[in-house]
């Protein structure tokens, strides 16, 4: 029996009603979570290691239209987001979009879309310990130490914060995104000051003279700036953390507007802004994939330890990142369990009411990313990247299909939309699930890492029907539970 049968059984015991189905998935969580942590969880979303360490090898290959590559791809995430926040104020939970997909898409939709953004998370956690190595790398000090070893005393530390409380997990995440905002306001002060006073950065003066002189905006075509695109997608990955969040907290229907609102001015100033004068300071081919292009720039400019500071930061936004991962997953997961769709194991909380099971399965899944540290680790950066976002991209369509069904099913009566609201629909939806199908398509044109990503697309579908057939007994063991339950 599908899911649909219950929410079927709902309506005709209580045709006038419009209150959403409870998720089992929900119950429980403590509310410790308050205003400031989720603003900032939001602000954090949008910082992270996307920005600090990819943009530094997307301006060596795209150059200063990368800001433009940024400014695109962060309407449509807005997009995404906005819907998302749309439907936590339907109905708040923790299972977010996995809750909603089960409501609006059945079974089989909670199922693909709580396995692909554990995809998307678990390999992110990698690309995460990835970062943190090679950042702590940049001091001589740790140079002799192996990259593999590193990323997993970041793994350990990080597992270690996330399961004491969601309230410390707030906490952490709060000043990690006080840290970030912080340092790139700092970063931008400082990039403004080098250019009003023509200050000398790398022996040369910066200014328009910078772009100008290496090839214009587009210094090797557009191609390259449209290759980038699957990667500035998982930039914004983490900005749908905020719906997970929201059914941690007390007044979701106060904080996430707010949270989701700022999103769009945080996309501009943070991210269009910091690659519009880093490609003011320096032409694009100095930059690399293998350091933080704010410490390229500070490095530069004959600060001394500048370099230094700035590294430590942006280490600390690549533990960030690796924190919320593990926090998102550890709910989905439970979600997921409830309804029977994932291990028993993840279902079960600790004392303080921390999802436990979920997080020690993404750490283990993290694990073996320090193994791709060992065997390749100039490229795992890159391939888990590539590999993140495609959980990333089907994850953003999920959510896009249920806002769709979402708005059908409250024309028709059957649900309220709530007043704050994805403007433009059914367009912005159709829209931006197009641009994301686009991303996952301009992959193939990258031989070396995005085609073979690709292909692991038939391999990721055989696995997920394969473990459908694994688990459909029990999540229709479940559904009938329920079912049962509603109709006494």
């Amino acid at each position: 029996m599908s899911k649909e049968a219950v929410h079927t059984a709902q309506d005709a015991a209580h045709p006038a009603a419009t209150a959403a189905p409870a998720d089992a998935g929900d119950a429980g969580y403590s509310k410790d979570l308050k205003h400031r942590h989720v603003n900032m969880i939001a602000i954090g979303g949008a910082i992270g290691t996307g920005l600090f360490l990819g943009a530094g090898g997307r301006l060596h290959n795209a150059g200063p239209a990368l800001a433009l590559a940024y400014l695109v791809c962060g309407v449509f995430a807005f997009f995404v987001v906005r819907a998302l926040g749309e439907l936590v104020l339907y109905r708040p939970s923790s299972g977010s979009f996995v809750s909603y997909a089960r409501e609006f898409l059945g079974e089989k939709g909670a199922y693909v879309a709580g396995w692909m953004y554990f995809l998307n998370w678990s390999t992110t956690g990698i690309a995460d310990i990835t970062a943190i190595a090679l950042y702590t790398h940049y001091w001589s000090m740790f140079t002799p130490i192996p990259q593999w070893v590193l990323a997993l005393i970041a793994l350990a530390v990080v597992l270690t914060v996330n399961l004491i409380s969601v309230k410390i997990f707030g906490e952490m995440e709060f000043w990690f995104s006080i840290v970030k905002v912080a340092t790139l306001v700092a970063f931008m002060l400082v990039g403004i000051f080098l250019l009003a006073t023509h200050h000398e950065v790398g022996g040369q003066t910066p200014g328009m003279n910078v772009i100008t002189d290496h090839g214009g905006v587009f210094p090797h075509g557009v191609m390259p700036v449209v290759l980038v695109m699957q990667g500035v997608i998982f930039a914004y990955a983490a900005l749908e953390l905020v719906g997970v969040a929201a059914g941690e907290t007390a007044e979701p229907e106060k904080v996430v507007p707010r949270a989701v609102n700022s999103i769009m001015w945080r996309v501009g100033l943070f991210y269009c802004g910091s690659v519009i004068l880093l490609a003011l300071l320096l032409p694009g081919s100095v930059y690399s994939a293998d350091e933080s292009p704010f410490v390229t720039v500070l490095s530069k400019i004959g600060v001394q330890g500048a370099g230094d500071v700035m590294n430590l930061v942006v280490l600390t936004a690549a533990m960030s990142s690796l924190n919320s991962g593990l926090y998102s997953t550890g709910r989905i997961l439970r979600s997921m369990a409830m309804a029977g769709s994932a291990p028993k194991f993840t279902r079960v909380m600790s004392r303080s009411q921390v999802p436990y099971g979920g997080i020690l399965l993404t750490c283990g899944i993290c694990v073996l990313g320090v193994g791709l540290n060992y065997l390749v680790p100039s490229q795992a950066f890159e391939i888990v990247l590539n590999v993140a976002s495609l959980g990333i991209i089907s994850t953003w369509v999920i959510i896009m299909v249920c806002h769709l069904v979402f708005v059908r099913r409250a024309k028709a009566g059957l649900v309220t939309r709530p007043h704050f609201r994805l403007p433009g629909s059914p367009v912005t939806e159709i829209a931006t699930v197009a641009f994301l199908l686009a991303c996952l398509g301009m992959m193939w044109n990258d031989p070396e890492v995005g085609r073979k990503t690709l292909l692991l697309i038939p391999v990721i579908a055989v696995l997920l029907v394969a473990g459908w057939f694994g688990v459909r007994r029990r999540v229709a063991e479940n559904t009938d539970r329920e079912l049962t339950d509603l109709t006494k």
